[in-house]
């Protein structure tokens, strides 16, 4: 009987737990990464709404006769074409959340704070307009620079 006793006590000392620590598991871990993510993805549905917006404007969904795309200066024109595929291809990577899609929608970010600040002819030069961008920009700054400081050189 003790013998059998003995050999239970090694069998249940002896059964793994599946591999799972209790240790490791933190669930503030890597909150500001988390953050970070759900940021890029709202981005990312601005942006397809923003490069939706400007198709929508090359082709002529929005707008009357007198706003037609054909009727635009070739400055508005460049600027619109330009910022219709920029903003589609930022919000696949911001979707992904890969580093290309933050490098491509921060040029979208500032392209379209340099058009309205030194190019005011071509989009009104709206300064709101500019604020947001730079609202955007400092959130995204912020959620890297927190999340780079969560994870361990």
């Amino acid at each position: 009987m003790s013998d059998s006793s003995a050999r239970d006590q090694a069998r249940d000392n002896a059964i793994p737990t599946g591999g799972v620590s209790y240790d490791r598991i933190e669930p503030d871990q890597n909150v500001w990464t988390r953050r970070l993510v759900i940021f890029l993805r709202i981005m990312a549905v601005v942006s397809i709404a923003k490069g939706l917006y400007h198709w929508a404007q090359v082709t002529g969904f929005v707008g009357g006769e007198e706003e037609a795309f054909e009727n635009q200066s070739m400055a508005w024109q460049t600027a619109t074409i330009y910022f219709a595929v920029i903003e589609l291809v930022a919000a696949v990577g911001l979707w992904l959340a890969t580093p290309w899609g933050a490098v491509v929608w921060l040029t979208t970010v500032v392209s379209m704070a340099v058009i309205e600040l030194m190019f005011p002819g071509i989009y009104g030069g709206s300064l709101t307009v500019v604020a947001l961008e730079a609202a955007m920009l400092a959130a995204y700054l912020a959620l890297a620079w927190m999340a780079a400081r969560e994870r361990p050189p």
